[in-house]
């Protein structure tokens, strides 16, 4: 088949061609994740048959992505798409201007919240650290702590989360899920599950680094039982790449020797190869054992485990099948309901603005038949909601 298709991702495109394809070659399309909706545009032979295009819409239609494609052969070989961040790098930056704004919204009675959020908000992560400096270079002030005074609530934890370094927040948000009393699980399930082997060993050093202490030896000091045995794999940052052919079809019958095929279950097992494994194996693994217990992993894994455990297990192969549909689901069930999980929400909506918003956004609407936009209209308010709003990028309606 030669014909050309639009995939489209997140809301309606602005893009006239109505005609769909059919049921058929869509359910072709399945093993690109972020398929929601597309159209047929006909025949375009003039473009080399491989090629395949990545086009990302203006600010006005930023939730939209489309892939053209020749050939659904091209589409099934499953194609990463990735749309990526809402935040980024704002051009012709300058620091000691914005330095030089933020200090005037700042300045005298009052606070000139928005202009605080607009700014904040526009810029990247690396381009909010250089800010930081060039403000104490300019004023002989500290800007976390002017802005900590001037401003309150959900909202300046929001500001602050976005002016901290990266790998500090981790950081942050691991120790203080882990110091005192009691133990934040779902911090340290959220972080692990999801973060890169590089990612976890850069954290690992800016713990030692920050605290002088052995981010395992805390966690492990903290947990107990098969969950802190998984949580120190993932500390491991051993992640293999690459399917292991060899290893599919043994993996799939290992879990399910381990789990629904016996009485009881064998946790140690089901550790060792979700912790143990890439994720593109895994998913490998993942359908081998559907064809082979007739099970999602994730109905075995709720019926075989419990608990902590269960839930960091269900975490990791949810992160092995797509990283954004994890965050998704994490984002709606801080909201839905009686109150918000203000924590999770800001912590997801800060640490993936800039690598996978998007991608995030168009899960969140296939998932779950609403956008993330509306969610947080109805669960936050103010100043607060401004700069999610931002930071989401926009309305998949």
């Amino acid at each position: 088949m030669t014909k050309s298709l639009v995939i489209h991702v997140g809301s309606y495109s602005r893009v006239g061609y109505k005609n769909y394809i059919s049921q058929y070659a869509l359910a072709r399309c399945t093993r690109l994740r972020h398929v929601t909706r597309a159209w047929y545009i006909g025949a375009r032979r003039t473009l080399d048959v491989k090629c395949v295009f990545l086009v990302l819409c203006s600010h006005w239609c930023a939730s939209s992505a489309f892939v053209l494609c020749l050939g659904t052969r091209e589409v099934t070989k499953g194609i990463a798409m990735a749309l990526g961040g809402t935040v980024k790098p704002f051009p012709n930056f300058n620091a000691n201007h914005d330095a030089e704004v933020l200090h005037k919204a700042m300045k005298g009675l009052g606070t000139d919240e928005d202009a605080i959020l607009q700014l904040v908000s526009a810029r990247s992560n690396a381009q909010r650290q250089q800010i930081k400096v060039a403000y104490k270079t300019l004023y002989g002030k500290d800007l976390i702590h002017d802005l900590k005074s001037e401003l309150s609530g959900k909202f300046e934890k929001l500001i602050i989360a976005l002016m901290t370094e990266h790998v500090a927040y981790d950081v942050t948000e691991l120790r203080d899920s882990i110091k005192g009393a009691g133990t934040d699980e779902k911090v340290l399930i959220e972080i692990l599950a999801s973060r890169t082997p590089s990612q976890v060993r850069e954290i690992i050093a800016a713990y030692k680094q920050e605290y002088g202490k052995n981010l395992e030896d805390d966690v492990a000091g903290d947990t107990s039982g098969y969950f802190k045995r998984l949580l120190v794999i993932l500390l491991q940052a051993n992640r293999p790449q690459g399917v292991d052919t060899a290893k599919v079809e043994q993996d799939a019958k290992e879990l399910f020797a381990a789990g629904e095929s016996k009485v009881g279950t064998d946790e140690e097992k089901f550790i060792n190869i979700l912790g143990n494994r890439s994720f593109e194996h895994l998913r490998k693994v993942f359908e081998a054992y559907m064809k082979l217990s007739g099970y999602e992993i994730e109905e075995s894994i709720q019926r075989e485990t419990s608990g902590s455990l269960k839930s960091l297990l269900l975490a990791v192969a949810k992160c092995a099948r797509s990283v954004p549909a994890y965050f998704a689901e994490s984002l709606y069930y801080s909201m839905k309901g009686a109150g918000t999980d203000d924590h999770t929400l800001i912590r997801i909506m800060v640490s993936r603005s800039e690598v996978d918003m998007l991608d995030i956004r168009a899960q969140f609407r296939r998932m779950f038949s609403t956008s993330l936009y509306k969610m947080i209209k109805g669960d936050a308010s103010g100043d607060y909601r401004k700069t999610l709003f931002l930071l989401c990028g926009g309305d998949d309606a």
